[in-house]
């Protein structure tokens, strides 16, 4: 039997769970330090007298995401390089660092750029536990685990509304920021129980530690002999342009052009409403910077049902047809709130558009390391990504003119239409994935 048959064939046990909680912290935390800055926006902008500057309120944020597509690139060309386990630990610690760091920042400048430096870290960070839990898990379960990965999203954006609700009014928001140094104290459970990717062993030809690897974690029997233990599946090693031309490939430029197009979507639409959401309250209802923040924490709720409603479906409806139906779905809402009027319907509203866009990020996260080799699954990924992070570039800047020149109505419609446009592109050029390897999928 081969190392990745085997891997495929294992039963779940106590260390696929282990790696699915880690992964899972991973990602919240970075969740939390990326939305970090929608809670604060509003006493930065008052701080340094930005409420008359649209774009320069929204390049403050853009310069987060113009990191994060740096990152997400250049890390997940990193990941398929020195390997999932030590770009882990760095984007880890970069991110956590750096976010911290706006604490001491002097002016919208020196915020700028320490966010830019986070936004590596953080951009960096985001796919890694994918592509980790991808390689990791039998396909039979590879959905329902991206997907819960995926899920800990929610709790990430939830803790970065919390901590600003209990902090903000009695510390502001330098203090604040400190809270992201809490992604630290992941660094020691990663060194001592994440072990390297097998299939990124595969692909390095380390038999040998992949054996060891199993035998520590209890996840092959005594006395077992694996002879030609990568056979069925041989990877190759490219070099970064190749791996990047590979994306476009005969084989593969439907899936990119699909990933490029969803990433782009989503980050857009999540980040220019999520992002801006407690601002938007403040401006159209009068409300005080805690009581839109209270909003806000009701509107994010509704990402926990929508998150856990697409990843327990994954693996029996299929990754295509959620997708589908949930971007339908969050462009529905988006499209009623561009034409709602009074507090409650746009607070209904939000709260549709909260639940089927993140439903729709769950399907994303586990559609996007299996569509590419192992080879090539970290500079894939981290492209798609890097790709989404050029719309959060936009998202931050554009929502804010669009709000103040033409209305609400008009920065919804805007998200309805980028909403469809996603579903579209999932109906024409994707595949189903559900229940077959990644060695399958390669091919």
């Amino acid at each position: 039997m081969s190392i990745i048959k085997f891997v495929e064939e294992a039963k779940l046990s106590s260390f696929h769970y282990m790696l699915l909680l880690i992964c899972s912290l991973i990602y919240c935390l970075t969740a939390m330090n990326t939305m970090l800055i929608a809670a604060v926006l509003v006493p930065i902008i008052s701080e340094f007298g930005l409420e008359s500057n649209p774009l320069l309120s929204g390049l403050l944020v853009s310069a987060g995401y113009l990191g994060m597509f740096v990152g997400a690139l250049s890390c997940g060309i990193l990941a398929d390089r020195i390997g999932r386990r030590r770009s882990l630990i760095i984007t880890t610690s970069m991110m956590s660092v750096f976010t911290a760091l706006n604490s001491i920042a002097r002016d919208p400048l020196s915020i700028a750029i320490l966010r830019f430096v986070a936004g590596i870290g953080l951009g960096g960070s985001l796919p890694q536990p994918g592509i980790y839990i991808s390689e990791y898990i039998p396909s039979k379960y590879r959905g329902r685990f991206l997907g819960l990965v995926e899920t800990s999203w929610v709790y990430g954006a939830l803790l970065s509304l919390l901590f600003p609700y209990i902090l903000l009014p009695k510390f502001g928001w330098r203090t604040t920021f400190l809270v992201s140094l809490i992604p630290l104290i992941l660094i020691p459970p990663i060194i001592l129980f994440v072990p390297e990717s097998l299939r990124y062993l595969q692909l390095k030809g380390d038999l040998n530690t992949a054996l060891n690897i199993l035998k520590k974690h209890n996840l092959i029997p005594e006395g077992v002999e694996f002879k030609g233990a990568f056979e069925g599946y041989v990877a190759k090693s490219y070099r970064v342009s190749e791996a990047l031309r590979r994306l476009w490939s005969r084989n593969y430029w439907k899936r990119t052009l699909m990933l490029w197009i969803l990433w782009a979507s989503l980050v857009y639409t999540y980040h220019g409403i999520f992002i801006w959401l407690p601002a938007i309250y403040v401006r159209e209802f009068g409300f005080t910077i805690v009581k839109s923040l209270e909003w806000t924490l009701i509107v994010t709720l509704a990402q926990v049902p929508g998150y856990y409603s697409a990843a327990l479906m994954l693996d029996h409806v299929g990754r295509k047809p959620i997708e589908v139906l949930y971007l339908l779905a969050a462009g529905f809402g988006s499209f009623m709130l561009s034409i709602s009027r009074d507090p409650t319907s746009i607070l209904i509203c939000s709260i549709i558009i909260s639940f089927f866009n993140l439903g729709a990020w769950s399907a994303l996260y586990a559609y996007t390391p299996e569509l590419y080799p192992t080879e090539i699954r970290g500079t894939g990924s981290g492209a798609a990504a890097s790709i989404g992070r050029i719309a959060g570039i936009i998202a931050p800047t554009a929502t804010p003119l669009i709000y103040t020149y033409w209305g609400l109505n008009a920065a919804f419609t805007v998200f309805a239409s980028i909403h469809f446009l996603g579903a579209l592109a999932t109906l024409i050029l994707g595949f189903e994935t559900k229940g077959r390897t990644l060695e399958e999928l390669a091919k």
